[in-house]
């Protein structure tokens, strides 16, 4: 997962990301005004730290912090997993010594990926299982200059389609309270309270609830609708769907799945989508959709909604891929569009044969070119130097 620095001086200028191994997770900062490849690099955050494994989540603050999550939720290294870990000082750290990384426990342990605020500054997350829950947390502190005083005291929700107990479901949203406006577990929920850590465990806590339970929800993007209402799309690896909430109206629908049409061929586009995964939109306002499987079927598709209103029924409306990776034995995450450029986009190139990761710019032209130009091979477009981590 790639993120920016969104606000503040230089917004723009670095790229943020974890690193995912189960050994032992850490975070990068690349500068991409460095011209020096050797030194445009830096870690932030050793692998390790804090016993922090599978870091995946990856989101910029309203306040200027950045936040990440572990996607595991198992105990490893002593340690029970599931954690939200904010960097407080991400544009000003300088290595390792002086990266202040604070784990924000107000927030539920669950299998993080997807982070999304919206213009109110509610944050929303997923649990990555299959039944795993959608969730909210509204600050009592919305407009905090800090993350401290952000993460002080809030109420965390978790959503229930249509009255709960039941499972991808679509229709009206009802945001069920798991903690009281201080963040502590209500009664109900007190049997979700992990006995060594103090922490509600978001899943067992979903369950007492009877949220609706989705089949592996992981990346999601908020965007504005043509209507000015925002909406959040979250993508369901395990049912091959993509979903929405529109957030003014507490609705959520199918945004995108296998019956949505393949632009290229005028067809529905069928099993050439699977795993809908990380999640991505560009400075129009379209949404991108990255698959999470393999080569040769490792595509990132874009979604054509015309008229922006979260629905790609419409006539002339559907999927088209956007490029393919075509790298032996890896997957595409993490794609980023620039904030200062919005011909340049970035993704990452996880765990192919070679064992060497890489961070991938695409440069788009203006001028047309063939379909099979777009295609990411061993031959990068725009190859950033990532230091090259090797994965386990």
């Amino acid at each position: 997962m790639i993120d920016t620095n969104r606000t503040g001086p230089d917004a723009g200028r670095y790229l943020f990301m974890p690193f995912e191994p189960s050994s032992g997770s850490g975070v990068q900062r690349v500068d991409l005004w460095d011209a020096d490849y050797n030194t445009r690099t830096k870690t932030l955050v050793n692998p390790l730290t804090d016993n922090f494994i599978r870091g995946d989540a990856s989101r910029w603050t309203p306040w200027g912090g950045w936040l990440t999550g572990e996607e595991n939720t198992g105990t490893s290294f002593g340690t029970l997993h599931g954690r939200m870990f904010e960097v407080t000082n991400p544009v000003a750290a300088t290595g390792p010594g002086d990266t202040n990384f604070v784990q924000r426990n107000i927030i539920p342990r669950v299998a993080h990926e997807g982070l999304a605020f919206d213009s109110a500054n509610n944050l929303y997350f997923i649990d990555e299982l299959t039944g795993g829950s959608i969730y909210k947390y509204t600050s009592a502190n919305p407009g905090a200059a800090t993350g401290d005083d952000f993460f002080s005291a809030g109420t965390v929700f978790v959503a229930k389609v249509n009255g709960g107990s039941n499972a991808d479901a679509t229709g009206a949203v009802n945001w069920e309270a798991l903690t009281d406006a201080n963040g502590t577990p209500l009664a109900a929920f007190s049997a979700a309270i992990d006995a060594g850590t103090g922490d509600l465990i978001g899943d067992a806590a979903a369950n007492l609830a009877g949220a609706t339970e989705y089949q592996r929800p992981e990346d999601m993007e908020v965007g504005v609708l043509a209507n000015g209402n925002e909406f959040l799309a979250i993508a369901m690896t395990g049912t091959h769907e993509v979903y929405g909430i529109n957030l003014f109206s507490d609705e959520i629908s199918i945004f995108a799945d296998r019956n949505t049409i393949d632009l290229s061929t005028g067809l529905a586009v069928g099993s050439a989508l699977t795993s809908p995964d990380n999640m991505a939109i560009d400075a129009d306002g379209n949404f991108y959709i990255i698959e999470d499987q393999g080569v040769p079927n490792a595509d990132i598709w874009r979604a054509v909604d015309l008229n922006h209103d979260g629905d790609l029924l419409d006539a002339g409306e559907g999927l088209s891929r956007f490029v393919g990776l075509q790298t032996s034995g890896a997957e595409p995450t993490g794609l980023f569009f620039s904030l200062t450029d919005p011909n340049k986009a970035y993704v990452n190139v996880q765990h192919p044969s070679s064992g060497d990761d890489a961070l991938v710019e695409i440069s788009v032209s203006a001028v047309p070119v063939p379909a099979a130009a777009w295609l990411l091979g061993s031959a990068f477009l725009g190859l950033i130097g990532l230091g090259r981590t090797r994965r386990a």
